[in-house]
């Protein structure tokens, strides 16, 4: 059994890592990662790491209001259940809409109100032409899971499926969520005194998400199990000497949907691990934070995604006090971990 203090210190590290992610890559989002834009990057966590540094703090996006939401519902419900989490992320929404929401899922929340909440996942079926949504939302939002479920591997991947069907009905957008919630619960598992085997890390993941993917062979998408196909990837680009930006995006993506920006926030944490050449950051954290987003596309969400696997890995003591109080909500982030944390099974 892990060590409570220890415990205690990556269930923070992962939703502080979530909100850090999500806060410093907003401002990034869809900008051609040129080189000039690559060292205004870098000036920008310096700044926001740095000791003597005063800005007002970044806003967080709808990744951020979304995981708030499915915290507080597991604390509160010990569990999810859909009506009362869907009606958290339309409160959450209409109190403060400008975060970033996209259009699908704005569309879907005003469904929720007139339908008084009825037919929840019908409702979320129909979208997209009856295909469901693929992106990357149920995805960004799952860290709470993972860490409600510590001790259950089974039961978060239940969870996971039922908080991501109130909006994604897709087996692309659950099972990028799901992946997600392996990839934070391996490493909330893991000494982070003792190095990660990266390829064994990826081996585990193509293990359990197997059978999570061995009925999508309805998926009209050309691949029968595109995770295990993308992890593949992972390995390679592991195995591969700095390969470049481009080589990494032509392989793994960084765009709004999941198959394209789930793994590719694996891969920045594994790649992370050791030193990048063009990253000359000593602190590991830091370094998956500049990476992700220096990849550009999707920055907010592959950042936050990331970084949650990174401080469920580390813990707490590995982000910079300063950067963390640079992001707002900050203390109702920290506190929703502990929280989360006195709310499992004793």
């Amino acid at each position: 059994m892990m060590e409570h203090g220890l415990l205690t210190s990556k269930f923070r590290g992962t939703l502080q890592g979530a909100l850090i992610g999500d806060c410093c890559g907003a401002p990034y989002e869809g900008e051609p990662m040129e080189v000039g834009t690559k060292v205004v990057l870098k000036k920008f966590l310096q700044k926001l790491s740095g000791p003597y540094f005063s800005t007002p703090a970044k806003p967080y996006t709808d990744d951020t209001a979304m995981t708030i939401s499915v915290a507080q519902e597991l604390i509160e419900t010990r569990g999810v259940n859909q009506e009362k989490l869907a009606k958290r992320f339309v409160q959450r929404y209409f109190v403060s809409p400008n975060r970033g929401y996209g259009n699908g899922v704005i569309e879907l929340f005003n469904k929720f109100r007139s339908s008084r909440f009825q037919n929840i996942e019908q409702l979320a079926r129909d979208q997209f032409s009856v295909r469901g949504s693929f992106g990357n939302g149920a995805a960004m939002r799952v860290s709470p899971v993972a860490l409600f479920c510590v001790g259950s591997e089974s039961e978060m991947v239940e969870l996971v499926r039922k908080q991501a069907h109130i909006t994604h009905s897709h087996k692309l957008g659950v099972n990028g969520a799901i992946l997600q919630a392996i990839a934070i619960h391996q490493s909330l598992h893991l000494n982070p005194m003792k190095p990660i085997d990266t390829q064994n890390f990826v081996e585990e993941l193509m293990r359990k998400m197997k059978p999570i993917e061995k009925d999508e062979n309805d998926i009209d998408d050309g691949k029968p199990e595109p995770y295990h196909e993308q992890l593949k990837e992972i390995q390679t680009l592991l195995a591969t000497e700095e390969p470049s930006d481009e080589v990494v995006l032509n392989n793994l993506g960084h765009s709004v949907a999941a198959p394209y920006s789930v793994p590719t926030a694996i891969y920045c944490f594994l790649r992370s691990l050791s030193e990048i050449k063009d990253i000359p950051v000593e602190n590991p954290f830091m370094r998956c934070l500049e990476y992700a987003i220096s990849l550009g596309g999707d920055t907010d969400t592959i950042a936050s995604m990331a970084c949650a696997i990174s401080g469920a890995y580390y813990g707490e003591s590995i982000i910079p006090p300063s950067l963390l109080k640079h992001c707002e909500a900050s203390e109702e982030v920290s506190s929703l971990a502990d929280a989360l944390n006195q709310a499992l099974p004793k």
